[in-house]
């Protein structure tokens, strides 16, 4: 199935994100689950969360400072190229993303300093991006 007809949509959520690295046997850890998003990824080698950065405890293995676009959907299933149409003018710019997927939607995490660069090649390349531009900064270390 095609991609749909008109511009897709992105929005921006608000706040910043990590990606995080568990033991693969750890139990979902509490802190991850409170916010307006996260996402847990089980395999054989590893449990990969994705939450807001402030709730990451220090010494827990993760790569910070993302900031997430929101594809509007639902998109059905059947449609094919959504994630190619959308990495392609990151990469042209050279912006690289982390991509997750959803029963409805899809995500894009790009790091905060590129947020703008990369609404600026979405838009370039036909995607309507709302919200803010900025990238949130990351809270103050205690």
């Amino acid at each position: 199935m095609p991609p749909p007809a008109g511009p897709l949509v992105l929005s921006t959520l608000p706040g910043r994100w990590a990606v995080c690295r568990l033991h693969a046997e750890a139990a979902v850890p509490a802190w991850a689950e409170g916010g307006s998003f996260f996402s847990a990824t089980r395999t054989r080698e590893e449990l990969s969360i994705v939450c807001e950065e402030a709730a990451v405890p220090e010494g827990v293995k993760a790569e910070r400072g993302w900031a997430a676009l929101k594809l509007h959907g639902p998109i059905p299933f059947g449609t094919t190229g959504i994630i190619a149409s959308l990495a392609a003018p990151l990469a042209e710019a050279g912006i690289s993303l982390f991509a997750i997927s959803t029963f409805d939607t899809d995500y894009l995490l790009v790091k905060a300093e590129t947020l703008a660069e990369a609404a600026s090649a979405l838009r370039k390349a036909g995607f309507e991006v709302r919200g803010e531009l900025k990238g949130t900064p990351s809270p103050p270390v205690a």
